[in-house]
Formats: C-alpha cells, sequence, structure tokens
C-alpha cells in the first residue's frame, strides 16, 4: 500500500476498535515509518514498536488511545 492508504485503514480499524487494544499494521511503503508516528500523535494512540519484516515492509504495532 502507498501513502496514504496505510494510515487511512489503520484509522479505520482503530476506530471499531475499543481503547486498549492493540493493532499490528504491516506497510510496504517507506513513508509509513514517517506517517505512521505521526498520525499515532495527532490521534492520541500509543505507537508501541516499529519492527522490519524478513520480506522489508515494516510492521507496526499501536495501542488505541
Amino acid at each position: 500500500m502507498l501513502c496514504p492508504l496505510p494510515v487511512l485503514r489503520l484509522r479505520k480499524v482503530l476506530a471499531g476498535t475499543p481503547p486498549g487494544r492493540l493493532v499490528r499494521l504491516i506497510a510496504t511503503d517507506p513513508a509509513a515509518v514517517i506517517d505512521v508516528p505521526h498520525f499515532c500523535d495527532q490521534a492520541g494512540h500509543v505507537l508501541i514498536a516499529t519492527d522490519s519484516a524478513p520480506d522489508g515492509a515494516r510492521v507496526f504495532t499501536v495501542r488505541r488511545g
């Protein structure tokens, strides 16, 4: 997925998730490394971890605020 799709899909999933729940996002868009933390800060969610997947994708673990 290319920008802004990872953040838009993350927002949609988090909207239907109870506060405190963890959500994992896997993104291949290099800009997600900037976009996801910024979105979390602005929307009141907590970025728990950012990891690299073996295929080069980035894995973001977010706690809904």
